[in-house]
């Protein structure tokens, strides 16, 4: 039998428990904040992240694992794995699946798939998990790799945004957008399409945001696709506990998660930022 090793990063959203059951290897991102640098999860923890955030948000920024690491994890690897599954965050927002491509292709007696999954946080965990069930049901790497492939590209992700000025900072909206977002109270509603963010609407009120988040997973339970979401926060435990509330009120048989947002998408968007994912059916 096949051993396949699984390779993610730290935007995966994974708890530490379930990573060690299922010896999952994990590549951490690095989160700069008040000119000191963390390797996430490593030497801080996502709450952590948030905690000083809050204090020291002006700046904050996050980069990827160095390519040094990719080539000495691919080189154990090779050693005990007949093959390996990569799965990292999108490529049009981190260079961490670019690496991990050029380095698998340094060893020739590892078969390595390095998938992108388009999206951070709890869609990317829930591919990991949805890949592992097959693999522990018996399916062959080929067909765990097209339907890891596949949910990459049947997915939704949807942020509403705590701080303008933190991604004006960042570079992710312009000066412009910005001053006039934040004159007229108004929210955006960011959505991951292939891989990128955009602006998926403006909105007045942070009330109405919501309601249009709501809606959006009103209509992707009506039609059947959604069958377990991630309300992700970034710093806004309570908050998403609440929406947890409100919706299991609106859809009994909706399974719902909690998470916190990964810091690669929060330090740019602001402590406090909300965000909805999920797998479609």
């Amino acid at each position: 039998m096949e051993k396949i090793a699984w390779v993610t990063d730290s935007t995966c959203g994974l708890s530490e428990d379930f990573i060690k059951e299922h010896n999952i290897y994990v590549l951490p991102m690095i989160v700069n904040i008040n000119d000191i640098s963390y390797r996430e999860d490593v030497e801080i923890s996502k709450e952590e992240v948030y905690a000083l955030l809050k204090q020291f948000g002006e700046g904050a920024k996050t980069s990827q694992p160095a390519y040094g690491e990719f080539v000495e994890l691919y080189e154990r690897l090779e050693k005990d794995y007949d093959k390996a599954i990569a799965i990292h965050a999108s490529s049009a927002l981190t260079g961490t699946y670019q690496s991990s491509v050029s380095a698998a292709k340094m060893y020739e007696d590892i078969s390595v798939e390095v998938i992108d999954a388009k999206v951070g946080s709890f869609a990317l965990g829930q591919m990991i998990r949805k890949g592992l069930k097959m693999a522990s049901e018996g399916a062959a790497y080929d067909a765990i790799v097209k339907q890891l492939r596949y949910h990459a590209d049947h997915l939704e992700m949807y942020l509403l945004p705590q701080s303008l000025d933190q991604m004006r900072k960042s570079g992710r909206v312009s000066t412009t957008q910005s001053v006039f977002a934040n004159l007229l109270n108004i929210n955006l509603i960011l959505k991951f399409v292939d891989g990128k963010i955009i602006i998926d609407d403006k909105i007045r009120s942070k009330k109405k945001a919501v309601r249009y988040l709501f809606q959006v997973i009103e209509d992707a339970y009506k039609t059947g696709e959604l069958k377990e979401l991630g309300i992700m926060h970034a710093g806004a435990k309570e908050k998403a506990e609440a929406w947890k509330q409100e919706l299991i009120g609106m859809f009994e048989n909706l399974k719902i998660q909690v998470e916190p947002l990964v810091p690669v998408a929060g330090v740019h968007t602001g402590h406090g930022t909300m965000a909805i994912s999920w797998l479609k059916e």
